[in-house]
């Protein structure tokens, strides 16, 4: 697969390594099926190695959802707290520093919005609580930057307006290709800060 989408599953996105490309093909083939529907000869084909060398990476198709969960939590969670930090003081600037973090991971990685979104009760609980932990970490990073923008909110509202705007911004899945990658990126940009900040 030579797409550079989905490349959030990388370290180094320019040259993945081979556990990084049956993870990346498994997002695609997830998105595309369900995780539940895809068996790992699939996965197999879909990088151009037969099923039981996938065992070589992985133990099973759940440790590969597992892991490419856990991986976009991490790496959400880092992303946003590196963002808010490198914004400065002004609230306003943390906000859109995390709006536009989230825009650009949304449509640089629509199979992993789906499959996260879909996917998630498929985890063994182990992994689920893991992953929801992470999650749970990252929205608290944009409640925080919330009630400082709306410091007389209560933090009840300004996690239900966090969970509102993800819900505009990761429906790019659906959306996406439909506008050019900049104007997509600016439109929901602006529609989330005009949302954020109402």
């Amino acid at each position: 697969m030579t797409s550079q989408q989905d490349s959030a599953l990388h370290s180094d996105a320019a040259n993945p390594s081979r556990r990084e490309q049956i993870l990346r093909a498994a997002a695609q083939l997830f998105a595309e099926r369900g995780s539940r529907a895809v068996g790992v000869d699939d996965v197999g084909a879909a990088v151009g190695v037969t099923g039981p060398a996938i065992y070589r990476h992985f133990a099973s198709k759940d440790a590969m959802l597992a892991e490419m969960l856990l991986r976009i939590s991490e790496r959400l969670l880092a992303g946003g707290t590196q963002r808010v930090a490198a914004a400065g003081a002004v609230p306003v600037d943390q906000l859109r520093a995390l709006v536009e973090f989230q825009v650009d991971f949304a449509l640089d990685n629509p199979a992993l919005i789906t499959v996260q979104d879909r996917d998630l009760g498929a985890l063994t609980d182990r992994d689920a609580r893991q992953v929801r932990q992470l999650q749970r970490r990252y929205v608290e990073e944009w409640v925080t930057v919330l009630a400082r923008v709306h410091p007389g909110a209560s933090t009840a509202a300004c996690r239900a307006r966090a969970h509102a705007l993800f819900g505009l911004i990761n429906s790019t899945p659906h959306s996406a290709g439909r506008v050019a990658r900049p104007a997509m990126a600016a439109l929901l940009a602006e529609m989330a800060m005009a949302a954020a900040t109402s």
